[in-house]
C-alpha cells in the first residue's frame, strides 16, 4: 500500500520504518528541514534497538522517503497517518493544535479527483478527536474520506518488536464514516502481515479506541505507583517488597509485569497520559481519583532516595560527590523526558553535592537540556566505573543491563 506518515517523531519513525519493512511505500513528512536533511543522510534522531538497520535498508531501497511536501504525500497515499505531538495543555489535557492543523491542511488538498483516503490518528489523543479531525478535514475536502483511530502501543526500547509483532491492533471507526466496512477492510489488509501469529485486530467505535490507549497506559502507571506505595509500607513494617512482589505476581489474575518498585515512572507517555485521562474525567464529570493518587505517589517517589541520602550524610551535601548511573527514564532508550534521574540530579546539586553522571545513550540529551545550569557541579563520564572515582556514594537511577 501507499502510505503517508505526517510527523517523524518517535511514533512516526517507528511506524514508517516498520510499515516499509512490510513492503509498503511510505512517504514521511516533517516541517523541520534540518531534521529531514539528517534523515536523508541516514541519521536517526532517536535511539531505539533494531531501528537503525531497518531504517537504512528501507531508505536505501526507496520504500521509505522523506519530504516537507505535504501535497505530494497526500496525493501519493491511500492511507495518511497523523503521528504528531499532543503536548499537555494548561489543564493537563492533550493540545491538539498540531493534529487539527494538519487535518485542515489535508482537507484543503483533497480535491474532487483525489480519490478515497483514510486518515488515521496514530498520536495519543483524547476521546472525541476523530470527530474533530473529521470536521477539520471536511471544512474544505472535495473527495471522499474516512477518519479512524489506530492508537500505538509501543514500549521504548522494544518498539520495533512491538510494532512488528503486536499483542493487538486497535482500530476505531468514527460514527460519521461514509463506508465503515471499506475503512475496516483496508486497515485489516494493511495490518495482515503483522498479525500472522494470530494476535487480534480489535475493531470498535472511535471513542472507545481513543480511551483504550489512555486506559492502558494509566493502568500500567497505576501498577507502578501501587508497588511503590507497597514498598514504602514494607520498609516501614520490616517486610521485603521483592518477596511480596513474587508472592502476588504468581497469581494469574495479577501477573508478574510492572510490579517492580523504584524511583517512579517517566518518559513521554505515562505522565502525559495519566494527566490527560484525569483531565478527560474532569471534562465529563467523572473524576479519576485513583489516577490522581497514582500521579501524587509518582511525584513523591522521584525524590524517595533523597531522605535516605540525608539520613547518612546530613542535609548539607557540600563537599560530597555522587556517582549517578543512568539518566534515561528507562533502559534501552535515550529518552530523558520526565526521567526520575533528572529530579535526583537536581535535588543532589541543590543541596551542595557534585555529581559524576553516566548513561550509555542519554548523556548527550541531558547535556543539551541542562547546558551550563549546574556549572562544575556536574560532569559526564564515558565509562560507568569512572563515575565512581572519588565518589562518596553511588546512585543507580536506570536499570541498564550493564549495571547489574
Amino acid at each position: 500500500m501507499k502510505l503517508a506518515i505526517i510527523g517523524t517523531g518517535y511514533v512516526g519513525l517507528v511506524a514508517g520504518v516498520c510499515f516499509a519493512e512490510a513492503g509498503n511505500d511510505v512517504v514521511a513528512v516533517d516541517v523541520n528541514l534540518e531534521k529531514l536533511a539528517r534523515l536523508r543522510n541516514g541519521q536517526l534522531p532517536i535511539y531505539e534497538p533494531g531501528l537503525e538497520h531497518l531504517f537504512a535498508r528501507n531508505a536505501r531501497e526507496e520504500r521509505l522517503v522523506f519530504t516537507d511536501d505535504l501535497a505530494h504525500a497526500v496525493s501519493h497515499s491511500e492511507i495518511i497517518f497523523l503521528a504528531l505531538p499532543t503536548p499537555p495543555g494548561e489543564n493537563g489535557g492533550a493540545d491538539l493544535k498540531y493534529v487539527l492543523g494538519a487535518a485542515r491542511d489535508i482537507g484543503r488538498l483533497l480535491k474532487s479527483d483525489s480519490g478515497y483516503k483514510i486518515i488515521v490518528t496514530k498520536s495519543t489523543v483524547p476521546v472525541g478527536t476523530v470527530d474533530k479531525v473529521r470536521a477539520a478535514i471536511a471544512e474544505n475536502a472535495q473527495s471522499e474520506f474516512d477518519v479512524v483511530s489506530n492508537p500505538e502501543f509501543l514500549r521504548e526500547g522494544v518498539a520495533v518488536d512491538d510494532f512488528m509483532k503486536p499483542e493487538r491492533v486497535v482500530i476505531g471507526i468514527g460514527d460519521g464514516s461514509p463506508d465503515p466496512h471499506r475503512a475496516e477492510n483496508t486497515m485489516r489488509e494493511l495490518y495482515r502481515p503483522f498479525l500472522l501469529s494470530g494476535n487480534p485486530l480489535l475493531v470498535m467505535d472511535a471513542r472507545s479506541a481513543e480511551i483504550t490507549k489512555y486506559a492502558a497506559n494509566s493502568m500500567l502507571a497505576l501498577r507502578i505507583s501501587f508497588m511503590n506505595d507497597i514498598a514504602t509500607l514494607c520498609e516501614k513494617c520490616g517486610a521485603d517488597v521483592d518477596k511480596v512482589r513474587l508472592g502476588i505476581g504468581v497469581d494469574s489474575r495479577i501477573g508478574r509485569r510492572f510490579l517492580f518498585a523504584g524511583t517512579g515512572y517517566g518518559g513521554s507517555c505515562f505522565p502525559k497520559d495519566v494527566q490527560a485521562l484525569i483531565a478527560t474525567g474532569e471534562e465529563f464529570g467523572a473524576p479519576q481519583a485513583i489516577l490522581e493518587a497514582t500521579e501524587a505517589i509518582n511525584a513523591r517517589q522521584k525524590t524517595t532516595l533523597i531522605p535516605r541520602i540525608e539520613a547518612h550524610f546530613g542535609a548539607d551535601l557540600s563537599g560530597k560527590t555522587f556517582a549517578l548511573w543512568g539518566l534515561a527514564f528507562k533502559p534501552n532508550t535515550d529518552d530523558i523526558r520526565e526521567a526520575p534521574a533528572l529530579v535526583i540530579l537536581d535535588e543532589l546539586i541543590s543541596r551542595g553535592a557534585s555529581v559524576r553522571a553516566y548513561d550509555p545513550e542519554a548523556a548527550e540529551a541531558v547535556q543539551r537540556q541542562v547546558g551550563d545550569k549546574y556549572g562544575d557541579k556536574l560532569c559526564f563520564v564515558k565509562r560507568h566505573y569512572d563515575a565512581c572515582d572519588g565518589a562518596d556514594a553511588l546512585v543507580i537511577a536506570t536499570e541498564w543491563p550493564k549495571f547489574r
